[in-house]
């Protein structure tokens, strides 16, 4: 390991990884077997994080991540919409349509930030903190995308979240710890994928490099 990071920093951010990854939980000698840490170092490492509430114990004494973590990722959200904001507002001049971006939440997927465009006449409105399930419109299927490693550039969906709407979501890639789409909605048969495909793909690519 480098001398210029610290392990025992390193070790802890490990710790809620894992158990992150691990929705059942960990009793504290599995979680130091998957570690491959000696069990006394962990559980010093869990009783730091406990003390923060980034890690609690179920009522079988299993190891989750704790609601602690819940404060990190509200305090992410803002900077998220900052970056993203820009590009969005850019796609949705461009193409006329609604445009969002999507992170997943659990198995839900949420949207972060919306922009309208300025110069039509009618499009959709897409509301902040809107869920929806992964397995439904573009924006979800997109993330999934990321899950997978599927090297699909785009998904197009039809009427999955409402009726006679399309959506286009390309998958935010190359963001480590973000599962996230960028995409755009709207009520126009006309739209041709070809064309707004690849645009909010560069979109997507372009938030992508903002956060690197």
């Amino acid at each position: 390991m480098p001398a210029e990071i610290s392990q025992t920093l390193d070790r802890g951010l490990r710790v809620l990884d894992v158990l992150a990854s691990t929705p059942d939980g960990l009793t504290m000698t599995e979680l130091a077997a998957r570690m491959e840490v000696n069990r006394t170092i962990v559980h010093r490492l869990v009783a730091t994080l406990e003390a923060r509430g980034m890690v609690r114990r179920d009522a079988h004494g299993r190891l989750r991540v704790g609601l602690g973590v819940l404060r990190l990722g509200a305090a992410v959200q803002p900077v998220l919409r900052e970056l993203a904001v820009p590009v969005l507002r850019d796609l949705a001049e461009a193409v006329g349509c609604t445009a969002h971006l999507t992170v997943a939440d659990g198995d839900e997927a949420l949207a972060l930030a919306v922009v309208e465009p300025s110069w039509t006449d009618f499009h959709v409105s897409y509301r902040v903190g809107s869920r929806h399930p992964l397995t439904q419109g573009a924006a979800g299927k997109a993330i999934i995308l990321v899950r997978s490693a599927d090297p699909a550039p785009y998904v197009l969906t039809i009427g999955e979240l409402q009726s006679g709407a399309r959506g286009l979501a390309a998958p935010v890639r190359g963001v480590p710890g973000l599962e996230a789409s960028v995409g755009i909605v709207t009520v126009d048969p006309g739209v041709d994928a070809a064309t707004i495909g690849p645009l909010v793909e560069r979109a997507a690519a372009e938030l992508a490099e903002r956060m690197a």
